[in-house]
């Protein structure tokens, strides 16, 4: 009996991209079922769309597919736990709808996981980003070194969603229900056997990336939050220096008091205390109340996603057990 391999397409206003990914759907059924013998099924995750792109899944697709409309816009990250848990394959395979991700390196993935009876996951690192030397790639590989310091894993840098994994893989994904979800420090925090790969993305071929400047900065203080307590050790480590500091500089004032009687100037030393100590406490609180908004998050162990409808010919829900454990709404 052949295995079957599950495709994982999450998208958000993507109606441009829709009859070119129909055709690569296809390319990509073909080669799997004769490279491989491998039956695919594609599972779609509308995350909130607001173009229509939904129903024009639903005119261009054929063969076994099903789209999962989402309440609302939860996010990738959370939109990629929705299809995982409506996924039943040997093999699972995340891929973006905007024709960014090939279907050679697809092929290339899925014959590196075949292999090696011992691999669980493939992921691809994008090429351009690790070769270039621009000020954001220095700032990404700041994050990456930060985020991975004192870790009994490691975070691949540059890696993204585009990546192929065993079943168990995706089994061991699904037990994870955090809120706030980083799935790049998820990945890795799983553990099983990882290979990386190199590409380059093709084009893309309509409408415009949803990660902006802004939205980065956020998800990538989310990864810390999620995954490392380094930002709060490092400013912890600052104010006990800018403490230390203060204690050399009043016992220097006290002894040039004491033994030369020079009368030290207050007002500009004091202000600069001030300002340094205000900012220094005023950062801290900051950086605590991420902490503990992600601590809240969890604690009000809210679903991660509700599911508006599930169409398509192999439309399935999950299992009642799996629905109970996850706590999720399901319509239509």
């Amino acid at each position: 009996m052949a295995k079957r391999l599950d495709i994982l397409v999450p998208f958000l206003n993507e109606r441009e991209s829709v009859a070119g990914f129909s055709t690569l759907a296809g390319e990509l059924a073909a080669q799997a079922r004769e490279r491989f013998d491998l039956e695919t099924a594609f599972i779609f995750i509308d995350d909130g769309s607001t173009d229509g792109g939904g129903a024009l899944y639903q005119e261009h697709m054929s063969g076994d597919w099903t789209l999962i409309t989402l309440a609302r816009n939860f996010g990738k990250e959370t939109a990629i736990l929705a299809g995982l848990d409506h996924s039943q394959g040997d093999y699972v395979l995340l891929m973006d709808a905007d024709l960014q991700h090939t279907v050679d390196v697809a092929l290339d993935m899925i014959d590196r996981m075949m292999a090696d009876p011992d691999l669980d996951m493939v992921y691809a690192v994008r090429a351009d980003r690790a070769e270039s030397r621009t000020i954001g790639r220095y700032m990404a590989n700041g994050f990456y070194w930060l985020i991975n310091m004192g870790q009994r894993y490691e975070i691949p840098a540059n890696a993204g969603d585009f990546r192929v994994m065993t079943g168990r893989f995706a089994a061991a994904l699904r037990q994870l229900r955090d809120q706030r979800r980083f799935n790049k420090g998820l990945y890795a925090w799983t553990g099983f056997k990882q290979e990386r790969i190199l590409y380059k993305p093709a084009e893309r071929q309509g409408g415009e990336s949803k990660w902006s400047r802004r939205k980065l900065i956020a998800f990538s203080l989310e990864g810390f939050t999620s995954f490392s307590v380094v930002p709060l050790r490092m400013v912890s480590l600052f104010g006990t220096g800018v403490a230390v500091l203060g204690f050399l500089y009043g016992i220097k004032i006290l002894l040039e008091v004491l033994f030369t009687g020079v009368a030290v100037p207050g007002y500009p030393s004091l202000i600069v205390a001030i300002l340094v100590l205000g900012g220094l406490n005023l950062a801290l609180t900051g950086l605590v109340g991420e902490y503990v908004w992600s601590a809240l998050s969890e604690a009000k162990s809210r679903p991660n996603y509700i599911v508006k409808s599930v169409t398509g010919p192999r439309a399935a829900t999950p299992s009642g057990a799996r629905a109970r454990r996850t706590g999720k709404a399901t319509h239509g």
